[in-house]
């Protein structure tokens, strides 16, 4: 089963994710809940997203070491 554009997705938001909390620990500035609110329903779906991409992305460490054989 090919997940290659599931993967860069998931990579994609999670970088996002990433970037998001630079802001807060550098500058505290949380930039979803500058455009979406404070934890409003869509800053919400935001953060769960992040966090659910971030947990199927553990899944590529197997993946990785698999194709490095």
């Amino acid at each position: 089963m090919n997940s290659k554009g599931l993967d860069y997705t998931a990579l994609t938001i999670v970088i996002i994710g990433a970037i998001n909390w630079g802001l807060i620990g550098f500058f505290s500035f949380d930039l979803v809940s500058f455009i979406f609110g404070n934890m409003t329903y869509l800053s919400k779906i935001v953060y769960a997203l992040v966090g659910l991409c971030g947990l199927y992305l553990i899944s590529a460490y197997g993946r990785i070491t698999s194709i490095a054989d």
